[in-house]
């Protein structure tokens, strides 16, 4: 990865505000670059963009190659001559601020994007049919199956809610030759449905349509996107159905292992995430084609690429299916150094980000440091009170001994947000924060306002080579701001959004002086 120092921004788009129901990669999009430019921040670092499913989480997406409808901006629809002002209108329980309420956003906002695109469709003389068409061929690898499946699924999910079997799966009540990808069975239906598959692709062609302008758009201000690729993939997804030879099925396609962690410090039972396993022997005869496909598509829509969970890569967590926890789980190895020689035999040195946070063992550092892949570094883990008692301070994760190739956060979206964490952290705790920032200056007091501007001047003046943070940390916002609590559902989870008046250039004049005197974005 590139050793200049560097910093920016971790906002997902759906966090943007001023759009009806949930933040767009539109106007709103091109403000927030033109803001990180005013920061001199060259960093935009966001969360995975596949379309979601229950949950709302971007890292349980129905695929992993394809972007979220609910991104699409419809303002640029409406320029674009696909939707009229009069269809666009959203009905009075869509707002644009608050909190993102993802059932009403998708009970309005996927009818919408079907109507533009079967307008798109039906458009004389229109001029983005040729590159409609070139879209769809350069992206068959992955569009066909995902638009077939959508359409299936859209259509046995309706039939299992009148039914009153919410959340069926694919694997277990589609059609078993559809669910088993049966080839007639599958040409059969898209014959009969040759419409709801095309309205899907062409709402793919809007989505990365908007997004590669407003990512040409940042990479022009010389602001850079850190994308996110999970290593595992939701069983209800595209990828597992219509790769089921690479994944630990049975024949009728239900999981024999799933993913998760075992237990720790923090959870007693582990983190049952539940998804499907890779059958990397499956996967190295076909020379890791399918993750060689994935990173490759990432690399168009980002320009960096964190991978969550890489220890994954060494030895992962098998949890055999229908358990209720992860405590019967057991470490299995995984391809380790073999699957990145083939990524680097095929594709070169490109800008991975290893998110090595947890159960780091030596052969997960081997991996991690033989490719020579920046891990990250999270200040909320550097002021155990408990880990200073022990070993004095040594914490890997305070500033003070970071190795330059590494990336510093204040928080992820899986952390309480920096004052979140402050206002639950013990007495002790808080005035390690106060004394490690400053505390020791004879006669200068540390207000608790100055404890998380403290922490991310620390981060800034780390040596590590890239510094990235949460939007939510520049304001000090507190636990309203958490992004999300792992292995929960609900709440406040993914529904974020910042306001307008946090367009502030008073806090961009003072990221700019930052980034100045710590040799950043300069």
């Amino acid at each position: 990865m590139d050793t200049k120092r560097t910093s920016g921004i971790l906002l997902h788009p759906t966090s943007l505000p001023g759009t009806p129901g949930i933040g767009t990669i539109g106007k709103q999009g091109y403000r927030f670059v033109d803001w990180l430019v005013a920061a001199n921040q060259h960093i935009w670092q966001i969360l995975p963009l596949g379309p979601t499913g229950y949950g709302d989480s971007p890292y349980a997406s129905f695929s992993t190659f394809a972007g979220n409808p609910l991104l699409i901006d419809i303002d640029l629809l409406v320029q674009d001559g696909y939707l009229t002002k009069e269809q666009a209108n959203p009905p009075e329980y869509i707002k644009n601020s608050g909190y993102v309420d993802f059932g009403s956003v998708v009970w309005w906002k996927i009818p919408l994007l079907k109507l533009a695109a079967k307008q798109f469709l039906g458009k004389n003389n229109n001029p983005q049919r040729v590159a409609y068409e070139a879209f769809k061929n350069d992206q068959a690898v992955w569009l066909d199956n995902y638009a077939i499946f959508m359409s299936i699924k859209e259509y046995y999910d309706e039939k299992a809610q009148k039914e009153d079997k919410f959340g069926a799966m694919w694997s277990n009540y589609w059609p078993q030759d559809l669910a088993t990808k049966n080839p007639k069975a599958v040409s059969k239906w898209h014959e009969t449905h040759v419409q709801e598959a095309e309205v899907q692709k062409v709402i793919q062609y809007f989505f990365f349509t908007q997004w590669k302008n407003l990512k040409n758009y940042a990479n022009k201000c010389g602001i850079s996107i850190v994308g996110d690729i999970p290593i595992f993939v939701a069983s209800d997804s595209a990828d597992v159905w219509a790769n089921q030879h690479l994944f630990q099925l049975d024949a009728n396609g239900r999981a024999k292992f799933v993913a998760g962690v075992p237990p720790d410090y923090f959870s007693a039972t582990g983190q049952l995430w539940g998804n499907p396993l890779y059958d990397w022997d499956e996967m190295k005869k076909e020379g890791y084609d399918w993750w060689i496909k994935r990173i490759k598509s990432m690399l168009e829509i980002v320009d960096f690429v964190r991978i969550d969970h890489f220890r994954g890569f060494e030895a992962y967590w098998a949890i055999p299916a229908g358990e209720d926890t992860a405590v019967n789980g057991k470490w299995t190895p995984g391809p380790d150094h073999d699957l990145f020689n083939v990524i680097k035999e095929k594709l070169g040195d490109i800008p991975i980000i290893a998110e090595d946070l947890g159960l780091i063992t030596d052969g997960v550092k081997a991996l991690r440091d033989d490719f020579q892949l920046p891990g990250m570094k999270v200040l909320q883990f550097a002021f155990d009170i408990n880990e200073a008692g022990k070993a004095g301070f040594v914490n890997p994760f305070l500033p003070h001994m970071y190795n330059q190739n590494c990336v510093v956060y204040t928080g992820t979206h899986d952390n309480e947000t920096m004052q979140g964490w402050l206002d639950d952290a013990s007495p002790s705790e808080r005035e390690m924060v106060r004394e490690y920032i400053c505390g020791f200056i004879p006669g200068l007091t540390i207000t608790d306002d100055m404890l998380v501007p403290g922490l991310i001047r620390a981060a800034m003046f780390s040596s590590a080579n890239m510094a990235v943070f949460p939007f939510q940390d520049l304001f000090s916002i507190g636990k309203e701001g958490r992004m999300n609590t792992p292995s929960t559902t609900g709440g406040i989870n993914w529904q974020w959004r910042m306001k307008e008046e946090h367009f502030d250039m008073e806090k961009a004049a003072w990221l700019k002086i930052l980034s100045k005197y710590s040799g950043r974005n300069i």
